[in-house]
């Protein structure tokens, strides 16, 4: 099974969940993503440093600058993992709906099945 930890550590902070998206739509230097906020060069660095450890972007050494993109194949553990509670729920929520329907149908005497 593969260590979601470090992916979930990327993706708990509201700032990397920014910059993941911002990444999405196009790569971006450090200077590039520093202008969309109030931080120094050196906090997003530390941000971006967390976002490449989880494995969720790709630096790129261009001459001096490192450009960064979105690793999106990174998010697919996540999004399975999360999919089994989506099921989880799917599964339970058609059991509750039975239950209502077989409840209906014994309070009416008609039987929907």
């Amino acid at each position: 099974m593969t260590d979601l930890q470090p992916v979930f550590r990327a993706l708990g902070d509201p700032t990397r969940r920014d910059i993941l998206r911002m990444l999405g739509e196009t790569p971006m230097t450090i200077a590039q993503v520093s202008e969309h906020f109030d931080m120094t060069r050196a906090a997003v660095k530390k941000h971006l440093v967390v976002l490449s450890d989880g494995g969720l972007i790709h630096v790129e050494k261009r001459g001096r600058e490192a450009i960064n993109s979105l690793n999106a194949t990174a998010l697919r553990p996540v999004f399975d993992w999360v999919g089994w509670f989506d099921r989880f729920w799917d599964d339970r929520l058609e059991a509750l709906k039975s239950a209502i329907e077989k409840d209906a149908a014994n309070d009416t005497g008609y039987d929907n099945g």
